[in-house]
């Protein structure tokens, strides 16, 4: 399995796909924290609304990498449908992580903070509530499962804006309503895991159904 991640996070930095939602999320994050001197649990908000159309964006490109008669081949390779699946979903979670990294350290050289364990560890979890929710979008309008990329555009748009604007139905609004009125940090660190732990098994939803819909189309 790592050696099957190795080689997807390889092909991905080569193909330079990566590029795009990279930039897009230095860009977001640059404005939004620029010469910011609020709270650190806004300033994570807005790096966490940044992670989540990069994480859709760098999983279906990562997705889209090989046409259908490469992906075989790396299907056969590695022995399953299932863990070619896994190794992309754990290849987009190193980027996800290293984006959570820049994401963590950015506002503090834009912006004027004093951050303690509570904050970095409280951005952490909300970068990933997002990374783990983009992904599962990622997925289910990936390649795999719509072979019309206009079709899967369209509906990767309609699920971020119901992820972002629908009151309660997914764990990035809780989280941004409940990061608007938290008075620190270490209040909203809880909270925020068990959003984190949703947004883990919205994941966990995606990969199941993009698995079913890929075996179905085999």
């Amino acid at each position: 399995m790592i050696a099957l991640v190795r080689y997807m996070f390889t092909v991905l930095l080569f193909s330079q796909r990566y590029l795009a939602p990279l930039l897009l999320f230095l860009g977001l994050v640059a404005v939004l924290t620029s010469s910011d001197t609020g709270p650190l649990t806004a300033t994570y908000a807005s790096v966490a609304g940044a992670m989540l159309p990069c994480s859709v964006w760098l999983t279906m490109a990562l997705i889209g990498l090989e046409d259908q008669a490469h992906r075989s081949v790396v299907v056969v390779s590695a022995g399953s449908h299932l863990r070619v699946l896994l190794a992309t979903v754990g290849t987009a979670t190193v980027w996800c992580l290293l984006l959570t990294a820049a994401g963590l350290v950015l506002p503090l050289l834009f912006g004027a903070h004093t951050p303690g364990l509570a904050d970095l560890a409280l951005g952490t979890e909300a970068q990933l509530t997002c990374a783990f929710t983009g992904m599962a979008i990622g997925l289910v309008c990936s390649r795999l499962v719509f072979r019309r990329q206009g079709h899967a555009l369209v509906l990767a748009l309609g699920l971020l804006l119901a992820v972002l604007l629908g009151k309660g139905v997914s764990p990035v609004n809780i989280m941004f309503t409940r990061l608007q009125n938290a008075p620190d940090s270490t209040d909203a660190l809880v909270p925020t895991g068990v959003l984190l732990a949703v947004a883990a098994g919205f994941l966990v939803v995606g990969a199941a159904v993009t698995q079913a819909i890929t075996l179905r189309k085999a």
